[in-house]
């Protein structure tokens, strides 16, 4: 099997694999070029409402192809963040499902997703200080953010594996499951996703990316009063009824606004 990232979309959701599996899915050169892209048709897509990373088989991803750093370690490390940002920058929810590795650009990617679920049997480790490589600045903060300082510089001075139970504890992941059980969880939950609003969603990832400055509070109440999902929630709850949210991220912003994240349009019905 060649190196690439392949993308099925079902049921609102997009799933993304990561699938080297001669190298544990160690991403490639052209691997890392290739996420931006794909991600940009999802976020455009009505179709998917929200999106799932993963890894072929029984490994998340071994990290970056170590063959790909004889082309420089700065130009690789930069199409590395590239991937890392536009997955953070991705305006629907994103899900990491992690089994066996989640190591150096792998954990890089799992972080820059809203959630990390996880087997039991996986092992988390962030390892530029085995290669001597300056882990990027975006990179740190997200780590930092989500397991506190502490935590993210034993990740980083040691280079050393945790395992799914630590992870849990220390924030890296949300929930851990036996390996049997994680597929069934995350189509569970991503479904669960897929039916709320993608108004609350959408406005929810820019606040919590700190983007919360007085003109996008506007935006985000104009978008709420004209966006309809406020009427449909309600009108749903008193009729006892599963809601038809009709918000829709890639569609025509009430305001002709874009997203500032993304450059995309940010609403639709």
């Amino acid at each position: 099997m060649e190196p690439a990232l392949h993308l099925d979309v079902a049921g609102g959701t997009a799933t993304v694999r990561i699938a080297n599996p001669a190298k544990r899915n160690a991403m490639t050169t052209e691997m890392w070029r290739s996420l931006p892209g794909l991600l940009e048709r999802c976020a455009a897509d009505p179709d998917v409402r929200v999106l799932v990373l993963t890894g072929e088989g029984g490994t998340f991803c071994a990290g970056a192809d170590i063959s790909s750093l004889t082309e420089g370690a700065d130009r690789s490390r930069d199409l590395a963040i590239a991937a890392e940002e536009a997955l953070a920058a991705f305006p629907k929810p994103t899900l990491a499902a992690v089994r066996g590795f989640c190591v150096g650009g792998g954990c890089q990617l799992a972080a820059a997703c809203d959630l990390r679920f996880a087997s039991d049997d996986a092992s988390f480790g962030v390892t530029p200080a085995k290669l001597g490589i300056v882990y990027g600045a975006s990179s740190t903060r997200r780590l930092v953010e989500l397991t506190g300082p502490a935590t993210a510089k034993y990740l980083l001075f040691s280079g050393e594996l945790i395992d799914a139970g630590r992870a849990l504890r220390t924030g890296l992941v949300d929930e851990v499951w036996p390996r049997e059980a994680l597929d069934r969880r995350v189509a569970e939950f991503a479904a669960v996703l897929a039916s709320r609003s993608q108004l609350t969603q959408a406005s929810a990832k820019e606040f919590a990316a700190g983007l919360a400055g007085p003109g996008r509070i506007a935006h985000w109440a104009e978008q709420e009063r004209a966006g309809g999902d406020t009427a449909e929630g309600v009108a749903a709850f008193l009729e006892r009824r599963q809601p038809r949210f009709g918000w829709t991220v890639g569609g025509p912003a009430v305001d002709g606004r874009p997203d500032p994240r993304t450059g995309l349009p940010v609403a639709g019905r």
